[in-house]
């Protein structure tokens, strides 16, 4: 029972310092700035990514049995669209535009809570302006369905719960492996490599799934057209969720550069920071001076951990 109440005591000071810091992002300007900037790249990926989807329908109105070159042109819109927007957004908000990545972000403790459910809010938000606005611009959406996802026929709910698992597994453990500031053995552009996993995404699914890859984006234009797409529509957000939560965690603690026992230990602390830990996962001087070490060395006996450590919000995606 005595160690019971310890464990009970280390989650509690964990989740008050989230809390306590969730309430100083509220006052933040630079919060709701990014709030701003999730709810239109999210509207913009809808705009331009499901557009390509529209586009292409109509194409093969106009041009009976079409190019051939559907999923090759959708997957690219895609994967072109997220990287742009990640791009044109990264240094103000991190460039989520996913509700699957902002919660991995969250479950890691990149972000604070506040920020991980207005972000998560303004993507749905942006989500459906942004099928509203393509609905009103696009001809014929009834023909094209708007870009809206759907499994296959001879597919089953679970099967395709677990297709959107794997996809955004694997999306979101590209981006907390690009976003890994202590590796040293690769360079290179971090939105045009979530673009391509984008694309590779829908190479795969898009013809399983409608490779939502993005509960929001599968979301906005189905609310508009109030279609089929609103059938099983929990899998394109318990698979997505689930798939970056596990990768996430896994990466963080299993395969980060600065991945250790005293970095998953310091986790369920008041005063846990990645950026403490260096390439060797050990807790860096600075931080020991800001009392990440007290908190390690916390026994059972004595769950008190130092009140002066500084909360921080790692943004970049």
């Amino acid at each position: 029972m005595g160690h019971f109440s310890c464990t009970t005591c280390v989650l509690y000071c964990v989740y008050s310092k989230m809390a306590v810091s969730s309430i100083d992002d509220l006052k933040s300007r630079r919060m709701w700035t990014g709030v701003v900037a999730e709810l239109m790249g999210t509207a913009l990926l809808v705009i331009f990514a499901c557009g390509a989807v529209v586009a292409t329908k109509h194409q093969h109105i106009s041009v009976p049995n079409g190019t051939g070159t559907d999923v090759v042109q959708i997957s690219l819109a895609f994967g072109f669209t997220v990287a742009s927007v990640v791009w044109a957004i990264a240094n103000v908000s991190g460039g989520h535009i996913n509700p699957a990545v902002t919660g991995a972000f969250m479950v890691t403790r990149r972000i604070t809570i506040a920020r991980g459910v207005f972000y998560i809010i303004a993507q749905t938000v942006g989500a459906i302006l942004g099928a509203a606005i393509l609905k009103s611009i696009s001809p014929d959406v009834t023909k094209s369905g708007l870009g809206q996802v759907g499994l296959s026929a001879d597919l089953g709910p679970i099967q395709g719960c677990a297709i959107e698992f794997l996809l955004l597994f694997i999306f979101v453990f590209v981006i907390f492996s690009a976003v890994d500031g202590q590796r040293t053995d690769v360079a290179g552009s971090i939105p045009l490599t979530v673009g391509i996993t984008i694309s590779v995404g829908h190479f795969w699914a898009a013809s399983l799934t409608g490779a939502g890859m993005n509960p929001a984006r599968s979301l906005g234009p189905a609310v508009i057209l109030r279609g089929p797409a609103l059938d099983n529509h929990w899998i394109y957000w318990v698979g997505p969720l689930l798939g970056g939560m596990v990768a996430g965690l896994l990466y963080e603690f299993v395969f980060a550069v600065n991945a250790s026992t005293d970095k998953f230990k310091a986790f369920f602390t008041k005063t846990y920071n990645n950026d403490d830990f260096n390439s060797s996962g050990r807790i860096k001087q600075s931080a020991e001076v800001n009392g990440v070490h007290h908190a390690l060395n916390t026994t059972d006996a004595d769950v008190t951990i130092d009140e002066t450590a500084n909360g921080h919000v790692d943004e970049k995606v």
